[in-house]
C-alpha cells in the first residue's frame, strides 16, 4: 500500500491506500482501535486487496500521525473526508473496530452521501440512552487507573486483555511498543473523554453491521453492542473463538462478514 501524508493545521495524519482498477470496485476504510495503528487490519488488507480499494490510517494521536492537536472525533471526521477527496473517493464502507467505531459514526452522520455502509468491530454506538452514570464514572477511570500499573504490566495486561491468540497479543504488543507510557495514558485519557464529550444521538441513512467476539470482555462491550442491535435493528453477528481484537483472532469469519456485507450493498 502507498503510504501518504495529509497535513492539517492540527497536525499531519498519514494514511494508505491501494486503488483498485475495477471500475465497480468498492472502497473499504478501516479505522483501528486505541492505543493501535493501521497495521492492526493487516489480515483484512491481505484478504481484500485483490477486489477492492483499501484504505488504512493512523488515527489522529495515534500511530505516526503525532502529534496532533485539538484531538476530536469531529475533526477525524473531517481529516478523512479530506482523505477521501484528494483520492477522488466517492463512497465508502467504513469498518471502525473499538475506538475506530466513534470517528466512523461521526463521519456516516456528517456525510452520508459517503457512507456507502458501515461495520461497527468490536464497537459502541454513539447514543444518549445507552450509558448508565456509573458506565460514565467507570469510563472516566481508565486512563487515572492505568497510571498505577507498572509500564510492562500494563502493556502485557492490555494485550491480554483484548486478545485470544497469540498473533493478536503480540500484535497488540507491537503496535504498543512505540509508545511511552505517558503517551498510552493520554490517548487513553482524550479518546475516552472526547467520547463523553461529542456522545449524542445519531441515525444513519446507510447500512450497518454489528460483530463482536464472542469473548470480547473488554468493558461492557459485547452488552453495549445487543442493546443497540435491540434498539435499531441493526444486525449483530458474535465472531467465535475471538476477544475484543476479533479481526486478529478469528480474521476467516471477520472477512467473510465484511465481504458478505459489501455484497448485499
Amino acid at each position: 500500500m502507498e503510504k501518504k501524508e495529509l497535513k492539517t493545521e492540527r497536525g499531519s495524519v498519514f494514511y494508505w491506500i491501494e486503488k483498485n482498477a475495477a471500475p465497480r470496485a468498492k472502497c473499504i476504510v478501516f479505522t483501528h482501535g486505541l492505543t493501535a495503528n493501521h497495521s492492526m487490519f493487516e489480515k483484512q488488507v491481505e484478504y481484500f486487496r485483490s477486489a477492492c480499494t483499501l484504505i488504512t490510517w493512523d488515527v489522529p494521536l495515534h500511530g505516526i500521525s503525532r502529534p496532533y492537536r485539538d484531538f476530536s472525533y469531529g475533526h477525524c471526521a473531517q481529516d478523512l473526508n479530506e482523505i477521501l477527496e484528494r483520492e477522488g473517493i466517492g463512497k465508502a464502507v467504513l469498518v471502525g473496530m473499538s475506538m475506530g467505531g466513534y470517528p466512523s459514526q461521526e463521519f456516516a452522520c456528517r456525510y452520508p452521501e459517503k457512507t456507502e455502509g458501515f461495520i461497527a468491530l468490536d464497537t459502541t454506538a454513539f447514543g444518549t440512552g445507552y450509558y448508565s452514570k456509573s458506565d460514565i464514572w467507570w469510563l472516566k477511570q481508565a486512563a487515572p487507573m492505568a497510571k498505577w500499573f507498572p509500564e510492562g504490566l500494563l502493556r502485557s495486561s492490555m494485550a491480554k486483555s483484548v486478545s485470544r491468540t497469540a498473533y493478536s497479543r503480540n500484535k497488540m504488543l507491537e503496535m504498543l511498543r512505540p509508545l511511552t507510557k505517558a503517551q498510552i495514558i493520554e490517548q487513553m485519557d482524550i479518546a475516552y473523554g472526547k467520547f463523553l464529550d461529542e456522545n449524542k444521538d445519531m441515525r444513519f441513512s446507510c447500512p450497518v453491521l454489528i460483530l463482536a467476539g464472542e469473548y470480547d470482555t473488554t468493558g461492557k462491550v459485547k452488552a453495549y453492542c445487543r442493546a443497540w442491535a435491540e434498539k435499531t435493528g441493526y444486525p449483530l453477528h458474535m465472531i467465535a473463538d475471538a476477544a475484543h481484537f476479533s479481526n486478529g483472532d478469528n480474521a476467516g469469519q471477520v472477512n467473510a462478514e465484511i465481504e458478505g456485507f459489501i455484497k448485499q450493498l
